[in-house]
């Protein structure tokens, strides 16, 4: 998608909203020595910044990565009304990824690009961890992409990442009762090697 389609997207959003699910019920597992050393966390494809006000608001380092100007404008703006630090970067992820061994903790929520998640992995520091979650092709609703191209495959996340230690997976799909659970996406927490 063209960055001009995100900042139409993003253009009348006034409130990042909340972070992703994995990350609210997973922030347990975050580093524990927080204000020890700041600690260098990437919200990469960031929108609106949820994912890294959460972050900033536990006393990380937080870098937010997107290629729209107008999502990164508004989690500066974000930010400054809740006095969080967190330090914004227009970017091409998929043409520039990030450097390895940079991050201890990378989030991405509702993206998917295959190619860069060998990049992610490098990323992370010894015992870095990657929150991952996003749409699956056996979701039930019509939310998120249609195109199986940004639609992961059963178990998808194990393998894109399979370099990593798991903590934690869940992929719901479409068994059992279909009214109850978490029925879109995959969810993934991974660790690399210390």
């Amino acid at each position: 998608m063209s960055t001009n389609k995100w900042d139409a997207i993003y253009h009348d959003k006034s409130e990042p909203g909340s972070a992703c699910w994995l990350l609210e019920n997973a922030s347990h597992l975050l580093p524990s020595n927080i204000s020890d050393d700041r600690l260098k966390s990437l919200d990469l494809a960031c929108g609106l910044g949820a994912n890294a006000s959460h972050l900033a608001g536990l006393g990380f380092d937080i870098f937010a990565w997107d290629s729209s100007a107008i999502a990164l404008q508004k989690v500066q703006h974000f930010a400054t009304c809740r006095q969080l630090s967190i330090t914004t970067a227009l970017r091409d992820i998929e043409g520039r990824p990030p450097a390895e061994n940079i991050f201890d903790v990378i989030v991405v929520s509702q993206y998917l690009h295959r190619p860069i998640c060998k990049h992610i992995t490098a990323a992370l520091k010894p015992n870095g961890l990657l929150f991952y979650q996003t749409f699956h092709e056996n979701k039930l609703s019509t939310t998120g992409p249609s195109n199986p191209k940004f639609l992961l495959q059963n178990q998808e996340l194990l393998k894109l990442f399979s370099d990593l230690k798991v903590l934690f997976y869940r992929e719901d799909g479409r068994q059992g009762h279909v009214d109850k659970g978490l029925r879109d996406m995959a969810y993934l927490i991974a660790q690399t090697c210390g």
